[in-house]
């Protein structure tokens, strides 16, 4: 796969988007937002830039490798600097059980695969995100790693976070939900989106779609991704992001899921 279709570099959260997080964290001065914060989510705020759509990305399409890679065309100084180490996520993945196809779905990046010993997704190091931004021929800057890691993580983890909550009480004889595959749809509005922005308020700026597998059965989920507040660059104020996560209504399990919420029955 050559470097100008290698779609990792646009996964799970494209590049423009990252860039977008990383300069909301320079004008804050603060550190990434905690996933799992109790400050209410702030609603979708009106319109504002937004950048260009990227190209959908797949999980069935990224390298399954779980690797990782050597650093490419990056000077001796940038390899000091950037760490290698990688985070593991608390999200469970689903491996196939059939032994003949490819060990899918990866996870986040491009060289990844599950922890061997939770079994959970693994993120991409700094110097994995270093070397994707310059594949898709990007400036990165080494010291912005630093910020752009947890930020990446950060939204992985609040999703998946919002997911789990969808999905309590439903897959409990199983261990839990397990992520099967994900795919990045941002040229593609949602309806809710689509009638959100005829109401004056901005657009997400990324869209994906997660299918998650409860005990055997798939079950699809949306997430809008949207920009939170714009505290003006205050200092002490951390930042914000607002993540619209819901089951799909392609099937009547979606249909039961998001009644049954509206109802306050789950």
């Amino acid at each position: 796969m050559s470097s100008q279709d290698d779609p990792a570099a646009a996964c799970p959260i494209d590049h423009k988007s990252r860039e977008a997080w990383l300069a909301q964290a320079r004008a804050s001065n603060q550190q990434p937002p905690n996933p799992h914060s109790t400050t209410p989510a702030p609603s979708p705020t009106p319109p504002q830039s937004q950048p260009s759509v990227q190209q959908s990305c797949d999980s069935s399409t990224l390298d399954q490798s779980s690797s990782s890679p050597s650093p490419q065309h990056t000077s001796l100084l940038s390899t000091l600097r950037l760490a290698t180490d990688r985070e593991v996520s608390s999200i469970p993945r689903s491996l196939p059980t059939n032994t003949n196809t490819p060990s899918g779905p990866a996870n986040s990046e491009r060289d990844t695969g599950s922890d061997k010993k939770t079994g959970n997704w693994i993120y991409p190091s700094e110097q994995m995100f270093f070397d994707a931004m310059r594949r898709k021929a990007y400036d990165p800057k080494e010291n912005d790693m630093k910020t752009i890691i947890p930020i990446h993580n950060a939204v992985n983890e609040r999703a998946w976070y919002e997911i789990k909550r969808w999905e309590a009480g439903r897959s409990d004889a199983c261990g839990g939900p397990k992520l099967a595959s994900f795919s990045g749809m941002s040229t593609a509005l949602t309806p809710r989106a689509r009638w959100k922005s005829f109401m004056g308020y901005q657009t997400p700026f990324d869209r994906h779609d997660w299918v998650v597998d409860r005990c055997g059965t798939k079950v699809e989920y949306v997430i809008d991704f949207y920009a939170g507040k714009d505290d003006g660059g205050e200092k002490g104020k951390g930042l914000s992001f607002y993540l619209d996560v819901r089951p799909k209504l392609n099937s009547f399990e979606g249909w039961k899921m998001r009644v049954g919420r509206y109802w306050g029955f789950s």
